[in-house]
């Protein structure tokens, strides 16, 4: 067969599991789960993948599975992701009313696509005219949130990082992977689809000040107020924002998640939550001093302790060029070019970026949606766009990159150069994790 007919082909069997798709992704929609704990999200997608009888693995003592799909000829594997996990948003109408979780990143239409592809290569039977590998890997965890029960979980040694792709890295999961593809859901207005976004890596951060209490009407003077650090360190951080250069886009951004225990104690037990950002790893290292530098003069400035413990975030996302060009071909043939943007700048961050540092990586973002990520105005509005579109270019791109015995995926491997090796980006990992604690 021709290119251009297994295309077509490809494109037909979409087009007849389209109401399976949209199932899927309504059904995980109305089942949000939070980070290491989607049960319910991975048995949807077992059954769905035993439906399309594709054999799959479970992820060994961890949430998710993994589905091999063979061609009909040996040459490079290819990984199509999906992510499992929701996020928290309590103002959103559709959060489950006891965990406050709701899919309002849209990684239910990411699981829904990642289907849909499978579903495509599986009945389309083109397997003899492709040559490769497709592994369909749903991966935990990929917000960065409920760190008190993701530090549980590793000091129990159930995991070793608080991101499901960091997870999977260490434990083999992407050892074979060449190349890996996934998308996600943005507001894009008027657009349909971005090709080539860039984003932000980051170091996550736990502070705990620690002062004396005191009777906070009677006593104060006895006291060594830790809230009073915590506000001097929000205030020294600000101070150093004009020194972060405008190319590295750095984003500091800390909370007070505990201020005290009772309003007639001095506050001798203080917490804050952090993450620095930036454009590129030494950006977040020397961002990350400068902030611990902010933390620890303010302990001093009140006479507390602070105790800072770094866990390793996400790296930047890279872009591959070759992939996106690629698929913004692909999409040309299924929208018009004033309906793609080419560049992106999303300060957000995404643990796909860790991925992008080991091996060739394409992640688009795709419109349909409306309302920003992670609030309550988050929403599907056009079903086509977000959750058909993408199936679509994405199988159209993977039939480019292995067709004629995969020479376009086997050119683009060959051309790349991962800025790190599993073991450099494994000990890079090592190298952002830390705990100091600084005492006056």
């Amino acid at each position: 067969m021709q290119k251009d007919e297994i295309k077509a082909k490809i494109i037909e069997v979409i087009e007849e599991n389209r109401s399976k798709i949209i199932e899927l992704v309504d059904e995980i929609y109305k089942n949000p789960e939070l980070g290491y704990k989607e049960e319910k999200t991975t048995e949807i997608l077992a059954a769905a993948f035993s439906d399309l009888e594709i054999d799959f693995k479970r992820h060994q003592d961890l949430t998710g599975i993994n589905a091999l799909l063979k061609m009909g000829n040996p040459g490079p594997q290819i990984a199509i992701l999906g992510e499992l996990d929701a996020v928290t948003c309590s103002e959103h109408p559709d959060a489950d009313p006891e965990t406050k979780a709701v899919h309002a990143c849209g990684h239910n239409i990411q699981l829904g696509v990642m289907y849909g592809a499978a579903a495509a290569f599986k009945k389309a039977g083109v397997e003899s005219e492709l040559a490769g590998c497709l592994n369909f890997i749903t991966t935990p965890a990929e917000e960065f949130i409920e760190l008190e029960y993701r530090s549980q979980l590793r000091e129990a040694g159930k995991i070793n990082y608080f991101g499901g792709k960091q997870e999977l890295i260490k434990r083999g999961s992407f050892d074979n992977v060449d190349i890996s593809i996934m998308m996600h859901s943005l507001n894009l207005g008027e657009k349909k689809a971005l090709v080539a976004p860039k984003g932000n890596g980051f170091v996550g951060k736990n502070i705990r000040f620690i002062g004396k209490e005191s009777h906070a009407g009677s006593a104060p003077e006895k006291g060594v107020n830790a809230l009073n650090a915590a506000v001097l360190a929000i205030n020294n951080i600000n101070a150093q924002r004009e020194t972060f250069a405008e190319a590295d886009r750095v984003r500091v951004h800390p909370i007070i998640t505990k201020g005290g225990d009772i309003v007639n104690i001095v506050p001798a037990d203080v917490r804050m939550e952090s993450y620095v950002r930036a454009r590129n790893i030494e950006a977040i290292k020397k961002a990350n001093e400068k902030v611990d530098r902010s933390l620890k003069g303010a302990a001093m400035a009140v006479g507390a302790d602070v105790k800072i413990t770094d866990i390793p975030g996400y790296l930047p996302l890279l872009n591959n060029q070759s992939l996106d060009s690629i698929l913004e071909s692909n999409l040309l043939e299924l929208i018009d070019q004033d309906q793609i943007t080419v560049g992106g700048d999303f300060t957000g961050s995404f643990d796909f970026g860790d991925i992008s540092h080991l091996m060739p990586a394409l992640h688009p973002f795709f419109g349909g949606v409306s309302g920003d990520l992670h609030t309550r105005n988050f929403k599907t509005e056009v079903k086509e766009d977000a959750y058909i579109l993408p199936v679509k270019a994405l199988a159209m791109t993977v039939v480019d990159l292995l067709y004629n015995d995969a020479a376009e995926a086997e050119k683009i491997i060959e051309d790349f150069e991962p800025p790190l090796s599993k073991a450099e980006y494994l000990n890079l990992m090592e190298e952002l994790t830390g705990e100091v604690i600084y005492k006056n």
